[in-house]
């Protein structure tokens, strides 16, 4: 009776559980992704684009819509993007807000592989000139070149407005003269499909509606889907991140100091660790960034400038001219086109960043080449300059009590009669050198006691004095 009854109750779970799943999968079916397309267009952004889109096939979700806010990014970036929209098997919906948003530069290009574009009020999308991000700029970019960059651009662009169905005439504006429109122009040219004031809004309006994905024909049913919205994880939070110029400027200076540190007090760790965290991390963002190799260049070399004045003492030539190599380096490590100014760095943050980071600097190579100038206080060096008395003659050879101790010295400055004031002037091994001063010790308990004379014989004796000592006591 009992095996009958856990055979029931395991029939039940598994009902229970097929139930569950095809409700999943039932719910699968009419369910749309949201997620944000913020900020500059690179790495992180498209490698999240394409995960997400991966997400929504996989789970059997209805569309996905990309919520989009951007001054624009890379090429590469953009055509990855726009690779995975065009194999999608899912609908993909580009909406362009909230009021306020834009879509720009590689925005636009973006907007154009949708399925289907829409705009929130107030937005605008256009300015899809192509700029040279490399080295040299825009302002070294021949006219033949920069031809051939803006008609591979152009014709991108009409392929994407002839696939969807839109305006190529203006794509065509939008690359070679920077054409930028509102959203109420952009749906009467047919640059986009609609304008939606928010997210509920846009899924009743596309709802219904026939696309062509990369598995065929497919009739949108939004108006009642749920929403799941995914976000970047925190990797790729942090990833996106960092791939602002600003943060990898910043992530660079921070592990410049680290390491600087690290080797002006070697056994910290903690500046070390941090220091390479840092600079690893700015070494990422600064691969997926226009670099200007000659301010990278410039950077380094000041932080090598600083590090030789640690070893080689220059009276303040090496760190001005590291504290002049970091600031240029600032200045030029971007050096980007007018077209492309979400790649540059404020003024602000360059002078703010340079200026502590050198005064900074500055600080503690002072603090380094006060403590090398300070005289030594322990050891055999800290007896040099120290004051004693002679216990015996010296000529030039005898005994001094300096420091609590009695040591075998040689006068370097004639006769030293016993009680009168010497001072070190240097040391080899046990043995001091020494020259007499016109101070006479007095006579008292203190000179009695390193004389041996008193009772106190046994409390101060220096190297020695103990050895005389153990050789009267094996005699006697």
């Amino acid at each position: 009776m009992r095996r009958w009854r856990w055979l029931v109750w395991m029939a039940l779970l598994l009902l229970g559980l097929v139930a569950a799943v095809g409700a999943v999968e039932a719910q699968g079916g009419n369910r749309v992704v949201v997620a944000p397309i913020r900020e500059v267009i690179n790495p992180p952004l498209a490698e999240f684009v394409v995960r997400v889109i991966d997400r929504a096939e996989s789970s059997g979700a209805t569309a996905v819509v990309f919520e989009m806010d951007t001054p624009g990014g890379l090429d590469a970036s953009m055509r990855q993007i726009n690779q995975r929209i065009l194999n999608s098997r899912v609908p993909v919906v580009v909406y362009v807000a909230p009021p306020g948003a834009r879509a720009g530069s590689a925005g636009v290009y973006i907007t154009y592989a949708a399925h289907v574009a829409a705009m929130a009020p107030n937005t605008n999308i256009g300015s899809a000139t192509p700029v040279a991000l490399g080295e040299g700029g825009e302002q070294q970019m021949s006219d033949e070149m920069r031809a051939k960059v803006q008609n591979d651009a152009a014709a991108y662009l009409r392929g994407l407005a002839s696939q969807r169905g839109r305006n190529a005439e203006w794509a065509e504006k939008a690359v070679r003269q920077g054409a930028n429109v509102t959203a109420r122009e952009a749906v009467d040219l047919k640059v986009i499909d609609l304008v939606a004031p928010d997210l509920q809004t846009l899924l009743r309006e596309i709802d219904g509606r026939r696309v062509q994905t990369a598995a065929g024909e497919v009739q949108l049913a939004t108006a009642e889907a749920q929403v799941e919205r995914v976000d970047m994880n925190p990797v790729e939070a942090l990833l996106h991140l960092i791939s602002n110029p600003t943060i990898a400027y910043i992530l660079l200076s921070l592990g410049s100091l680290g390491l600087f540190l690290e080797l002006s007090s070697p056994g910290a760790i903690l500046p070390g660790v941090v220091g390479g965290i840092c600079m690893l991390l700015a070494f990422y963002a600064l691969g997926t960034l226009p670099v200007n190799y000659a301010g990278l260049a410039l950077l380094l070399f000041g932080l090598l400038l600083f590090v030789a004045d640690l070893f080689a003492p220059s009276h303040g030539i090496l760190t001005t001219g590291g504290a002049i190599a970091f600031i240029l380096g600032s200045f030029l490590l971007f050096n980007v086109p007018e077209a492309a100014p979400f790649l540059r760095i404020s003024l602000a943050v360059i002078l703010a960043v340079s200026l502590t980071l050198v005064g900074f600097l500055v600080f503690v190579l002072g603090a380094i080449i006060r403590s090398r100038r300070r005289k030594v206080v322990t050891g055999r060096e800290g007896l040099i300059g120290r004051a004693g008395y002679a216990r015996t003659p010296l000529d030039p050879s005898g005994m001094v009590w300096v420091d609590g101790e009695l040591w075998g010295a040689t006068s370097e400055d004639g006769e030293v009669t016993p009680g009168q004031a010497i001072e070190v002037v240097r040391i080899q091994g046990l043995h001091l050198f020494v020259r007499p001063t016109p101070v006479r010790a007095p006579l008292g308990e203190e000179w009695l006691e390193a004389s041996g004379d008193g009772s106190g014989a046994k409390s101060q004796v220096g190297p020695v004095q103990r050895k005389s000592e153990r050789r009267s006591v094996s005699s006697g």
